[in-house]
């Protein structure tokens, strides 16, 4: 997703801004007719308690049935009866606390109806807009209509002719035309430097720096009063508008406290005080709104891996389509070097497609036909043909995406706490700043000037923006790093909760071991060589579907083998059938005891193989035994590895679940080295073992493959599914999703975890302590009130700074 170049309505109605940011979520009918989700996309969030006061603001409007505002993704969601309330009502409000806002079209119609966008030419004020989408809205026929003022799309459900609403738009004085940019493809193309409040803090600063200069050359005073009122006019608009907009919808914030202070200040006669104020609370709001906008980009990032058109063989033609036009179906041809546009199936070509951005994996991986593959990955090799499985919204890319941006609205404990700590805290600072005038006035007879101006230094140095972004930065940056390591985390719960982990418990099957079963050893007899022993016994088994036969042909390959007639499966035995001329068995013990074989010599082999949790079939004829072949579920390459690094992290316990019997299970456990293993245990087992485990060790995390463990990864503190990528389900169900099946990413999941909350614990600390010191020298009248500013807004940024470093790497 991405932002539109600012949008100046010129009529005064929405602020003179009102910049569209499109969302995909979008905004979908309910089951009201009249009930609408609509998802918001603010730009120029600097402030999560300022964030809280929008939502606030946005809730008390009638007609809005919820709104929650994710401050990390920079998005507000509200549910609202359209019968009642515009969306561009709600734009309104946003815009009042001086942000831009755009909110994106219905995303699906209603049985029975169509959905058409309109590019609508000519609109020049919110107000205007909002007349023009009730005009159409009266239509016969038409079911609900979004009309963005930001974007000039208008999106309408309706049952009537297109050329209806396009003769009703005409008729308003306005152009419409069918069809509209997708919405992702929006850019914004201002500089920082550009936008409207970076642009009034360039200029106050100028006029500060303008002050100061003449007032150190005793200029006439008039002109250096001058100079500091328009410092504190032009920098400080977007302030007070902001803080006087929430305290009409009967909230206070940051602003709210900033627009007291200079208003103080200037009521005693400190000029330049007050005009210093401005400059640095506006150049603070400025940086820090740039600095969390760079990790939101992070984010945001993700959508641009996937092209925005693809190259289509439809009817014997290439054409070149925007993804949009693309449905289930189609083949789409990928070049060497270019991005795999939809999720599909590779049906043509041989390539290596690099797949980290969704999986996290370092090498490439091979792809042939039958093969999956994933939007926004790279094709790097040769040309393929790829029938498209899911539409461009429905792809795993955006998936992920999605459900990344919902992670950053979870809140974490710590954030939670900080939140409702900050809830009473901005009314609680502005009782102290009038007691610390009123008392020591009337009560101890000092002077009314000193101790008001002290006041005032305490609501600037008391704003709440350090502890209150303290956290979210954190996580989201956080939620960034692991995404693009090919981890999805559902939410910062989830990631706090990962560092407090002391034990892990792994499902066997498909998790420690690849789930299909490999031809491990083969122990040729009576003169026969390794490779005629497993191609006659792929021979017999290439007609079996008995996952066993198909380890066997795999590992034979599937080409020039001998053949066969005749074959017979024998249930629980193994497989016979006729080659030169003789029958050929491949089976257990059990049936070559019954063909007469004394076995005696082969036990020791046998019993050595099987103590290594493998399975032992038998090949020959009635006659003779010509050997033997092991096949098992072999370990991932890299899970002895993995296991080791996650007891490196401090975990206490690592154990492994498996429905498989015991034997099996300790071979495994036991190269792995696991400190202990729970075999024969059905799913319900699992759970039990969970809890009990949890009962002993305290938080466990449980990691399977996200489906059929589902009992135990729901018991678990922490359900952690791997190799999930393409898989909804999985994605849906864990609350840690690891995209390839690379299990070392759970070792790099805990050292994140554990930095994020150190980030965050240092985060609140130092704010905490900042504010403390500034506050006690404030009642001795050591800091004054351009000194309190820089202290709020440099703490604000350096906590933003650190958690941003969590953007990076892990080691």
């Amino acid at each position: 997703m991405e932002k539109q170049d600012d949008i100046h309505c010129g009529c005064g109605c929405c602020g003179g801004e009102a910049a569209a940011a499109v969302s995909e979520g979008g905004v979908a009918a309910l089951d009201s007719d009249q009930l609408i989700q609509a998802t918001f996309l603010v730009d120029g969030l600097d402030c999560a308690d300022c964030a809280a006061k929008v939502e606030k603001a946005v809730r008390r409007l009638t007609g809005v049935v919820d709104a929650q505002m994710n401050f990390a993704a920079a998005k507000l969601k509200v549910n609202y009866d359209a019968a009642r309330l515009a969306d561009v009502d709600i734009v309104n409000v946003i815009t009042g606390f001086g942000y831009r806002v755009g909110v994106s079209p219905a995303a699906q119609a209603a049985p029975g109806y169509q959905k058409t966008v309109f590019r609508i030419s000519g609109l020049d004020c919110a107000d205007c807009a909002a007349k023009l989408e009730k005009r159409v809205a009266a239509l016969a026929g038409v079911r609900t209509v979004q009309l963005n003022f930001g974007t000039g799309n208008m999106a309408v459900e309706h049952s009537c002719q297109v050329r209806e609403i396009i003769q009703a738009v005409e008729q308003a004085g306005y152009e419409a035309v069918e069809g509209s940019k997708p919405a992702a493809a929006a850019v914004d193309k201002q500089a920082w430097w550009q936008k409207p409040r970076m642009l009034a803090t360039l200029v106050s600063g100028v006029l500060v720096a303008a002050g100061m200069v003449m007032d150190w050359m005793a200029v006439n005073e008039q002109a250096i009063i001058t100079a500091y009122v328009l410092a504190m006019l032009i920098g400080g608009y977007h302030v007070a508008k902001s803080g006087l907009y929430g305290l009409k919808s009967m909230t206070m914030d940051t602003n709210f406290l900033m627009v007291i202070a200079v208003i103080g200040a200037a009521a005693i006669g400190e000029w330049s005080e007050g005009a210093t104020v401005v400059f640095l609370f506006s150049l603070g709001n400025a940086l820090q709104a740039y600095t969390l906008d760079k990790t939101r980009d992070s984010i945001r990032a993700l959508m641009e891996l996937a092209p925005r058109e693809a190259l289509v063989k439809r009817d014997g033609e290439e054409l070149r389509l925007p993804v949009e036009a693309i449905v289930v179906g189609d083949v789409i041809i990928v070049k060497p070097g270019e991005r795999i546009a939809m999720d599909g199936t590779v049906v043509n070509g041989m390539s290596a497609v690099n797949q980290a951005a969704i999986t996290g994996e370092s090498m490439p991986v091979e792809k042939q036909a039958g093969s999956n593959v994933y939007a926004g990955t790279v094709n790097e090799q040769g040309a393929l043909e790829i029938v498209v499985d899911k539409l461009a919204e429905d792809s795993t890319l955006a998936k992920i995406m999605h459900m990344v941006e919902e992670a950053q609205a979870k809140k974490a404990p710590l954030q939670q706490m900080v939140d409702v700590f900050a809830k009473y805290y901005t009314p609680a600072v502005i009782l102290a700043a009038v007691a610390l005038t009123l008392v020591p006035t009337f009560v101890f007879h000092e002077p009314f000037d000193v101790w008001f101006y002290r006041a005032l230094v305490l609501l600037v140095i008391s704003c709440p923006c350090a502890l209150v972004i303290s956290t979210p930065v954190s996580i989201v940056s956080a939620i960034g790093n692991a995404s693009r390591n090919g981890v999805l985390i559902k939410g910062g719960a989830y990631l706090e909760q990962m560092g407090k982990i002391r034990a892990v418990a792994f499902d066997k099957t498909g998790t420690l071991t690849v789930g299909k079963p490999k031809v491990t050893d083969v122990l040729p007899l009576a003169g026969l060589t390794a490779e005629e022993l497993l191609r006659t016994a792929a021979a017999v088994e290439k007609w079996s579907e008995h996952p066993l036969a198909e380890a066997i042909v795999a590992h034979a390959g599937n080409h020039n083998l001998p053949q066969v007639t005749n074959f017979q499966a024998l249930v629980g035995r193994g497989a016979q059938a006729e080659f030169d001329g003789q029958t050929v068995y491949v089976g257990n013990a059990r049936l070559f005891e019954e063909l007469g074989h004394e076995l005696t010599a082969l036990e020791n082999d046998w019993s050595l193989l099987e103590a290594q949790g493998k399975t032992v079939m038998l090949v020959g004829t009635d006659k003779d035994v010509y050997g033997m072949l092991a096949v098992a579920d072999v370990l991932r390459d890299n899970s002895t590895e993995a296991v080791a690094a996650i007891k490196a992290t401090g975990v206490e316990q690592v154990v492994m679940l498996t429905g498989d019997n015991n034997r099996v299970a300790g071979a495994i456990a036991g190269k792995l080295g696991l400190d202990a293993f729970y075999g024969e245990l059905l799913p319900a087992d699992k759970a039990t073992t969970l809890t009990n485990m949890a009962s002993q060790y305290g938080s466990v995390a449980m990691v399977g493959d996200g489906v059929n463990d589902a009992p135990a990864l729901a018991t678990a503190d922490v359900g952690i599914a791997m190799g999930v990528a393409g898989s909804d389900t999985a994605l849906e169900t864990a609350d840690i999703a690891l995209l390839s099946d690379d299990l070392s990413k759970l070792s790099y999941v805990m050292r994140l975890s554990r930095k994020t909350v150190s980030i965050i614990k240092q985060n609140i600390s130092f704010s905490l302590g900042v504010k403390l010191l500034f506050v006690v020298a404030t009642f001795f009248g050591f800091v004054n009130l351009w000194l309190a500013v820089l202290a709020d807004t440099g703490a604000a940024l350096l906590v933003t700074l650190n958690g941003m470093r969590l953007v990076r790497e892990i080691k």
